[in-house]
């Protein structure tokens, strides 16, 4: 079925790797019980039945191995899909991509392509445990060699999904946990935007708030909550980490003259920091106040019965929101 679709960013990457399988008999999934099983989140639910055991793998508990086994196949002219099982368990494959994986292209003068996508269910609001609620997006946005994006909603999962596996550089691909199960609509024949493409979600007059993933619906709630107290926000979806684009969101400073950066993860050496640092450099004369910036805090994420005091909330960026208009 073609045409508009009502799907779960889940369903929508569920179609938007069938469709690239369809497409492509070199693209194949791997990763830990992502065959029958359908992966933790059933993200690859039905695909095992669909192409087989040979173009998805279950793979041993090994990220390291997983990552690596992917550039191999990737050097012979395979389009490896890896799904990390939860963000806290990247760290064993951190090697592997940013002195490998990463590499490769430059090291060999671009003869090589690594047409690999890394999925990475990330973020908080699912109250999980220890290593299961991670926000480790900046360690590969900072790493010359590899593309990071990430969806906040169903229609931008299908088409990024479907963007990235057709790269030819590596693509870490981080799907926001808590925004898995709401449904939205997905235009299965109209892209929209391309894969690194920021956009103006919502238009405002006095403040811009800019965020990705499911920091976005964060921003949204709050943009609703000002609007009832009568101050107008402009939400941006950064929607690419690397390479950013910068574009709209400059556009819309120059409108407002006030920026707000949001993010789950921490602040310190952050995604937001290198937005704020940007944006004062390229913006700098439009700017009535100093970039803002609401994150997660310097600390390890805590237990789940605390996620709620550490993730960024609608008040914390109205809070935000309210010193940058006091300039």
């Amino acid at each position: 079925m073609r045409g508009v679709q009502t799907l779960s960013m889940a369903k929508a990457i569920t179609a938007g790797l069938r469709d690239a399988m369809r497409a492509d008999e070199k693209v194949l999934l791997m990763g830990e019980d992502i065959g029958p099983l359908g992966g933790v989140f059933r993200v690859t639910e039905g695909l095992s039945a669909e192409f087989g055991e040979k173009r998805v793998l279950d793979t041993p508990l090994a990220e390291s191995g997983i990552v690596g086994t992917a550039i191999g196949l990737a050097m012979r002219g395979y389009r490896p899909v890896c799904e990390i099982q939860f963000d806290g368990f990247i760290f064993p494959a951190f090697d592997q991509i940013t002195t490998q994986l990463a590499r490769q292209t430059l090291r060999h003068e671009g003869r090589v392509a690594m047409p690999i996508v890394i999925r990475v269910p990330y973020g908080g609001h699912i109250g999980s445990i220890e290593h299961h609620q991670e926000s480790p997006e900046a360690y590969f946005a900072h790493t010359p060699g590899l593309r990071v994006v990430s969806p906040s909603n169903p229609h931008d999962a299908y088409w990024m999904i479907r963007e990235a596996i057709e790269s030819r550089d590596p693509v870490l691909f981080f799907e926001p946990k808590s925004r898995y199960w709401p449904k939205g609509p997905v235009d299965l024949d109209h892209a929209g935007l391309p894969l690194h493409a920021s956009r103006v979600v919502r238009q405002g007059t006095d403040v811009t708030v800019v965020g990705h993933g499911a920091m976005v619906s964060t921003l949204l709630q709050a943009a609703d909550v000002a609007a009832e107290e009568g101050t107008s926000i402009e939400v941006v979806d950064l929607r690419s980490l690397s390479p950013i684009d910068y574009g709209p969101l400059l556009e819309s400073v120059h409108r407002t003259g006030r920026l707000v950066v949001a993010q789950e993860a921490y602040g310190n050496v952050s995604v937001g920091s290198e937005i704020a640092a940007t944006v004062a450099e390229r913006a700098f004369y439009s700017l009535e106040a100093p970039v803002l910036r609401v994150s997660g805090f310097d600390t390890p994420f805590p237990p789940a019965s605390l996620e709620t005091e550490y993730l960024p909330s609608p008040d914390r960026v109205l809070e935000a929101v309210d010193r940058a208009l006091a300039y």
